[in-house]
């Protein structure tokens, strides 16, 4: 079976626009998408290999399938190309994410230290994998997100999964992704922001993050918590006073 997905590329946003997102954070984006119609944004991948990381930047993506002989024998991996988890890394450019539907899999490591360094030599932002990558301690000293749901020391099609296509639609940790979509991920987890939303996401979630620091002082400060989390409107004079102070 000869990859056919890698000449496959994706629109990119502005690199601003995702910055913006970077640090808004998976939270903030995650209660604001809710509001505007996507109930539940968040991609089930509970661990970050790397905490205190924050990124944002356009999805790469990498379907894997249940393993079939016929189709992926052992002799296909005689021929390196012929191996599609390469192939989502090939286009990657500076701010990218790549998100791997790997089917919840424990045993298969998707990537490891050699294809991850690939990925931290083009500038990529992080990886996300609703399964495993191998190599971890080695990765984890790479310039490089990586969220996943476990670590494993076999490799990527030892097991019961195949890399099977590039970007295209994925289901990743119970999150629909589309190649080109937004991924903000941090401490809290990752999220999938629709692009076509991102700018509105960035208006109202600047907001949301503005009233919330001057929240966060007057709470630090012994303030009553039903008057200023959620910013009730008897806080609201006092707030716009802030506002002004700050400039």
């Amino acid at each position: 079976m000869q990859p056919t997905s890698q000449i496959r590329d994706i629109t990119r946003p502005p690199r601003a626009l995702c910055d913006a997102l970077a640090a808004i954070g998976s939270a903030t984006a995650s209660s604001e998408l809710s509001l505007m119609g996507i109930r539940d944004p968040h991609i089930r991948v509970p661990m970050s290999l790397k905490p205190g990381r924050s990124v944002a930047g356009p999805a790469l993506t990498l379907q894997c399938m249940p393993k079939r002989e016929d189709i992926y024998g052992t002799k296909e991996y005689d021929d390196p190309e012929l191996q599609l988890h390469r192939h989502v890394l090939y286009p990657a450019q500076a701010g990218d994410m790549v998100v791997v539907d790997a089917r919840g899999d424990m045993g298969s490591g998707i990537f490891g230290e050699m294809m991850l360094t690939f990925l931290a030599g083009h500038g990529g932002a992080g990886i996300v994998v609703d399964g495993c990558i191998r190599d971890s301690g080695m990765a984890k000293q790479l310039d490089l997100g990586i969220w996943v749901k476990g670590v494993t020391p076999n490799y990527h099609a030892q097991t019961s999964i195949i890399p099977f296509a590039v970007n295209v639609p994925v289901a990743c940790g119970n999150a629909l992704v589309m190649p080109g979509d937004i991924i903000v991920a941090d401490d809290d987890g990752a999220v999938v922001v629709p692009v076509a939303m991102a700018a509105q996401l960035v208006e109202v979630a600047g907001k949301h993050t503005e009233w919330e620091e001057f929240s966060r002082l007057r709470l630090s400060q012994g303030g009553d918590l039903r008057k200023y989390y959620p910013l009730a409107a008897e806080a609201e004079a006092e707030y716009q006073a802030w506002r002004q102070s700050k400039g």
